[in-house]
């Protein structure tokens, strides 16, 4: 009977120990997402290039084999500056025959003003028909007629040996070639395209469906692809009409807020399509839990690195996210993955963030 309060004390010791020997709660890496607040709609992005805005497609005004070619594609060329050359043996052969006609025509006008210098002082001595005077007057004014005539073919022909060079209006950028040196060209028919580089543009192709749903004051975010740094916004210009028949896309055009020196023509560019809407909350969709019919988040304790339970309200749902009407707050910290075998106050480990 003495030894039995002596077993009951080690048998409290022995029940003290095991509950404090009882293991803790483990400490769980998690994955995770930083609340933020969106006012901006995604609509894709698509890859597109910079383009000038004004292009010309120059030939010549006449007819002949190209002799020579003296600018390659990508060059910069100022106005008036020389882009091709024509053989111009026809023309030159043609200017010959009517300066040929013009000194004919000029030696039978020095002949009628004579003629008509003696009908006329033969006349009025009396020795001379009226008759022979009008004859020799309507001479003079028919070889006149001819010179005028003769000196214009003269131009013309001058006009065609000049055609036989190809000048630019302005200065541009030869963006491409239609025709090679040796080549037979016909009088307008297109032989170099030229961009003027003062005012660019950005071009993309966007499905047909989602350009025909473009909402009002859709923002554009242009970035080169190289170097997403350099970007800048942009505006719809014009978009076409009719979607291309093999991709069912349609091609847009857009004005730049500002144009940096790096976007130069043929530049790859990713264009981000966006439209302001009211602020709202996306989680991806595996932050959800379903608790007795009522949706929750594990909201993650920056200070003491536990989680908590928080009931959200969806305002819609996607394949892959949803947006929440009320819940949780920007710039909280939810839990992505893992939801399902997590405890209230257990202690996490967060060691980087979900992308």
């Amino acid at each position: 009977m003495k030894h039995l309060p002596m077993l009951v004390l080690c048998g409290l010791v022995l029940a003290a120990c095991s509950e404090q020997e009882a293991p803790a709660e483990p400490v769980r890496p998690v994955l995770f997402v930083t609340v933020q607040q969106q006012s901006q709609e995604q609509f894709g992005r698509f890859a597109g290039s910079i383009q000038a805005r004004f292009e010309s497609t120059l030939g010549f005004r006449v007819s002949g084999r190209i002799a020579q070619r003296l600018v390659d594609v990508g060059s910069q060329v100022e106005k008036s500056a020389l882009l091709a050359v024509l053989d111009p043996t026809d023309q030159q052969n043609q200017l010959r025959a009517a300066e040929g006609d013009l000194a004919k025509v000029q030696a039978q006008l020095i002949n009628a003003q004579a003629n008509a210098r003696r009908q006329r002082q033969l006349f009025d001595r009396g020795v001379g028909a009226q008759a022979q005077l009008d004859i020799a007057m309507t001479d003079l004014s028919t070889t006149k007629a001819s010179l005028d005539q003769a000196r214009a073919a003269v131009n013309q022909a001058r006009d065609q040996l000049a055609y036989c060079e190809l000048h630019t209006d302005h200065a541009a950028v030869v963006t491409a070639w239609h025709a090679e040196a040796g080549e037979v060209v016909s009088a307008g028919q297109g032989v170099v395209t030229l961009a003027r580089p003062d005012i660019k543009e950005a071009v993309i192709d966007l499905p047909a469906t989602l350009a025909e749903q473009l909402p009002v004051g859709i923002e554009f975010q242009v970035a080169a692809q190289l170097d997403p740094s350099i970007n800048t916004t942009a505006t719809l210009r014009e978009i076409e009409p009719q979607a291309e028949s093999t991709t069912r896309t349609r091609r847009a055009r857009l004005t730049l807020a500002n144009t940096p020196t790096a976007f130069r023509l043929g530049t790859a560019i990713s264009v981000t399509l966006s439209s302001a809407i009211a602020p709202r909350t996306e989680l991806p969709l595996n932050a959800l839990l379903e608790v007795d019919g009522q949706t929750r988040v594990w909201v993650i304790d920056p200070q003491t690195q536990t989680v908590s339970e928080r009931a959200v309200e969806i305002a819609s749902r996607s394949e892959d996210s949803v947006v929440l009407a009320s819940g949780v707050k920007a710039g909280e910290r939810v839990v992505t993955a893992g939801v399902n075998s997590l405890k209230p106050g257990q202690k996490v480990k967060v060691d980087k963030e979900d992308q």
